[in-house]
């Protein structure tokens, strides 16, 4: 695989079974991101977007095709590896925050590093500069409930991102956000993208969203549809 591309994915198909019938969520995908893209992956409710993410990420598995991320097939990894090579390579934003409640923000964006052999204190200078990169160092010793809904999501960014992965993964990140606090969401997101070069695959059913990726990707019913510039957005 090029150096330039991070992401291929190569024909995707992914079904289940209910109710004794087969149901088809993806259909056949095939998709490339250049290593340092920013991608919008737009469509309706029930497309197989959320499908298709997971399957980035190493949360699923197609039933069949592959996908290779930075040169790994996932489909040669065994659980164990699959969940190892996931907490070195992906980061993950949810729509919910799933930040645990009993836990300060600090602590919170520690949890990827505790898979990693480091100091305790390595982790707690990590992670308190991934709070910095996202502006909420004032708000590392909060609790989620002291905090709001863009700095819940802000932190979950931080978490997302402090074990340098090399893939972003963002489902709906402005999904449970007012307008002011979904802008500074998609402000963040655009300039990890821009000055630290991350890698973002973003989920969102929002023009606007979308508009701020550097690429759009649309999925109908399963299918790949088109392929363009995030500005020709209308």
């Amino acid at each position: 695989m090029s150096d330039d591309v991070i992401l291929r994915v190569h024909d995707v198909a992914k079904q289940y079974e209910r109710g004794g019938q087969s149901v088809r969520v993806l259909d056949a995908i095939s998709l490339e991101v250049p290593r340092g893209d920013y991608v919008a992956l737009m469509g309706p409710s029930g497309s197989g977007k959320t499908t298709l993410l997971n399957i980035i990420g190493g949360l699923d598995s197609p039933s069949s095709g592959r996908v290779l991320v930075d040169g790994t097939d996932l489909s040669e990894l065994d659980d164990r590896g699959l969940a190892a090579w996931r907490a070195a390579n992906i980061g993950f934003v949810f729509q919910q925050y799933n930040l645990i409640p009993v836990l300060t923000a600090v602590e919170n964006v520690e949890l990827p590093l505790l898979l990693f052999r480091m100091s305790g204190q390595e982790r707690r200078n990590r992670a308190l500069a991934a709070l910095d990169l996202v502006g909420l160092s004032a708000r590392a010793h909060h609790l989620p409930r002291q905090m709001s809904g863009g700095e819940e999501q802000r932190t979950s960014i931080a978490r997302a991102v402090v074990t340098d992965p090399k893939l972003v993964i963002a489902d709906e990140p402005t999904g449970n956000l007012d307008a002011v606090a979904a802008a500074n969401v998609l402000d963040l997101l655009e300039r990890l993208n821009r000055e630290l070069h991350k890698t973002i695959l973003m989920v969102t059913h929002d023009p606007g969203a979308a508009r701020r990726a550097r690429r759009l990707t649309r999925l109908h019913k399963g299918s790949l549809l088109s392929d363009s510039s995030a500005e020709a957005i209308a």
